[in-house]
């Protein structure tokens, strides 16, 4: 079992910059891919960003690329979504969720936190 817990979210204006923190419990949390959703009322939910176990392989949405970096520190069971140059179209719940790898380029993710919300004021 793994519990998810997301920090860092508040209020930036356009071209701020926000790091938001995913802390884990659990013994097991370098086992695991985790990503970054944005949840987005109206829109459903939005994949942002994804890194692998080991934190050696990443991949982005194509909102996040170039302004947005995902990192991990296993040894504090955390992981980290910086975010610069924000725009009012960042806005939303920001949600970390890990899980296992199914297939090629497809996960399942079996832990989700609560999320952390984002506002980019314009």
């Amino acid at each position: 079992q793994v519990q998810l817990v997301e920090s860092g979210g508040g209020l930036v204006q356009t071209g701020g910059s926000l790091t938001l923190s995913c802390v884990a419990s659990g013994r097991t949390f370098d086992l695991y891919h985790v990503a970054w959703f944005r949840q987005v009322t109206w829109n459903g939910r939005e994949f942002v960003a994804r890194i692998s176990a080991d934190g050696h392989s990443t991949n982005y949405g194509d909102s996040a690329k170039g302004r947005f970096a995902i990192s991990r520190d296993n040894a504090k069971n955390t992981v980290y979504l910086q975010m610069h140059d924000l725009k009012p179209e960042d806005t939303g719940t920001y949600v970390c969720a890990a899980g296992v790898q199914v297939a090629t380029f497809q996960y399942r993710y079996d832990y989700w936190g609560q999320g952390i919300r984002v506002a980019v004021s314009s």
